[in-house]
């Protein structure tokens, strides 16, 4: 066996990683063809990649023009701790205001873990107004967890 193949992560440590991470690096293409790459808070959406920004942001704009993303979500500080996921996608516009605002509260939940729903809510209602919000669509993840070296 390889070494890419033996520090490959099962899907459900994908999972259980995508799931107890916070941030991820959003990477959309700017309208010259150069990455635009952002830090993002996320949740999961039926266990794919969501996210909410400001309608007007540049990465919404990106989005609009194209809807290519790549998220890698990582982890650790010495090369033998290193884990992460990087999906590729396509980011898929949520227009049910609703669904936006289920997604908010998932990113919230995630930004201030341990307050409770109801004074989330009120932040959540108050921003969701000028945001629009995604979920990432896979068509590819690659995984690697160091760890698996040892």
């Amino acid at each position: 066996m390889n070494q890419r193949a033996r520090i490959a992560m099962p899907d459900d440590d994908v999972a259980a990683f995508l799931e107890n991470s916070g941030k991820l690096q959003l990477a959309t293409i700017n309208p010259d063809g150069t990455p635009h790459l952002i830090t993002m808070f996320y949740g999961l959406d039926e266990g794919r990649i969501a996210f909410w920004t400001y309608a007007k942001s540049q990465k919404a704009r990106n989005l609009a023009r194209d809807p290519r993303v790549s998220c890698l979500v990582e982890a650790g500080e010495s090369y033998d701790e290193l884990r992460g996921v990087l999906v590729y996608g396509t980011a898929t516009l949520v227009d049910d205001r609703d669904h936006v605002m289920a997604i908010g509260l998932k990113v919230a939940r995630r930004t201030t873990p341990g307050v409770a729903d109801e004074l989330l809510l009120p932040y959540v209602e108050k921003t969701g107004l000028k945001r629009v919000a995604y979920v990432v669509e896979s068509t590819k993840v690659v995984s690697w967890d160091h760890r698996r070296l040892r």
